[in-house]
């Protein structure tokens, strides 16, 4: 018998709270739903979310490697982006590529985002 499966949360490496949250939670519109520190000056692993996206932040040495990539499959792509306010040396578009409606986001740390909105490209 297959396990179902019930979420998914990629890891990705960061490297500072603050920047995390103005570009996840103040920018991108994720809410911040917990953390943990093991002690007071413990690195952050830190839980996200965007509508059903789970991801998971990892200020721990070894967790999860700077420039990873993860493509999120949304709806109304076009409508999210015209609400996105400017952003500090990025000025993301949506393209239509064969397989849909994209739009490549790069976080402080060097990882990628790319939202993807299927029923855009028909």
């Amino acid at each position: 018998m297959t396990p179902r499966v019930t979420r998914t949360a990629p890891v990705f490496r960061s490297f500072d709270e603050g920047k995390a949250r103005a570009f996840y939670v103040d920018w991108l519109g994720f809410e911040w739903t917990g953390e943990v520190r093991i002690f007071p000056d413990a690195p952050l692993y830190a839980f996200l979310r965007l509508g059903d996206f789970h991801l998971h932040l990892s200020e721990h040495h070894g967790d999860a490697t700077p420039g990873s990539t993860v493509m999120v499959h949304v709806d109304n792509l076009r409508d999210w982006h015209a609400t996105l306010a400017p952003y500090p040396n990025m000025r993301p578009k949506p393209q239509l590529l064969p397989w849909g409606l994209q739009m490549e986001v790069i976080d402080p740390f060097g990882n990628r985002l790319r939202f993807l909105d299927q029923a855009a490209g028909r």
